[in-house]
């Protein structure tokens, strides 16, 4: 499937999701994996949100990340050391703009060296099972594609099964040494293709965004007009008494 097709389905599906606030029936779903998943570049403002979601992993989560028990003080330390000119950023917002996915692409350029790029990401508990892992690394990939980087590096432990998964099936070459893996795969040139997809993808997970924004704030204007009603309610209620 194209990715200008694949744009059409998740505009559409976005569409029908939206109509279920006006009421509307149920218009039918479109499987999660025929959508374009809406992937935001984040940057440093987000970075709330960021801390909001690594602190939200559980200890084995955080285990199977970090490759280590990272206590709340390491998140917060690893977050507030981001560098975000340097490397990127991905996050998959719900439709409370809370982070439930993310992904670190570190760049490393090594003088007189070919470029590579690490791959490191994490999910919420209650967002797994929908692909986000994979879909993570695609983007991933297509960045490091277009950064003109020649290699995408995963380092896991062994244990870690959803990533050893997403690493050998995205064709990387993996090496075990005891309880830890190296997963390596060789990326191709960038291309013409490569270089509108990231565009495109940008702009639709841009759109999403602000959708959600708009959204967020309409029900945060609809909430404060019920409390206030509320108010009222009461107040009347007690002058009459």
């Amino acid at each position: 499937m194209t990715l200008v097709r694949t744009l059409a389905k998740s505009t559409a599906q976005t569409g029908k999701k939206m109509l279920r606030y006006t009421g509307l029936p149920n218009l039918g779903e479109t499987p999660e994996h025929d959508v374009l998943i809406p992937i935001c570049p984040i940057t440093s403002e987000h970075t709330r949100e960021l801390k909001a979601h690594m602190l939200g992993l559980n200890a084995q989560d955080r285990y199977l990340r970090f490759g280590y028990q990272a206590t709340d003080e390491h998140i917060e330390r690893y977050v507030d050391q981001l560098d975000f000119e340097r490397d990127e950023i991905y996050g998959i917002f719900n439709r409370h703009l809370q982070i439930v996915a993310m992904a670190h692409v570190a760049i490393m350029r090594p003088e007189g060296k070919e470029a590579l790029a690490e791959f490191g990401v994490s999910v919420s508990a209650h967002a797994r099972g929908r692909g986000y892992g994979a879909r993570l690394f695609e983007r991933a990939v297509m960045h490091a594609r277009n950064e003109e980087v020649s290699m995408m590096c995963i380092h896991a432990l062994s244990e870690n099964a959803p990533m050893i998964r997403i690493a050998r099936q995205a064709g990387a070459t993996l090496e075990r040494d005891g309880g830890e893996t190296e997963a390596y795969l060789r990326l191709p040139k960038r291309d013409f293709d490569s270089r509108l997809s990231e565009l495109l993808s940008d702009q639709f997970a841009k759109a999403n965004y602000s959708v959600k924004e708009e959204a967020k704030r309409f029900w945060s204007f609809v909430d404060d007009v019920n409390e206030i009603r509320e108010g009222v309610r009461q107040a009347r209620k007690a002058s009459g008494q």
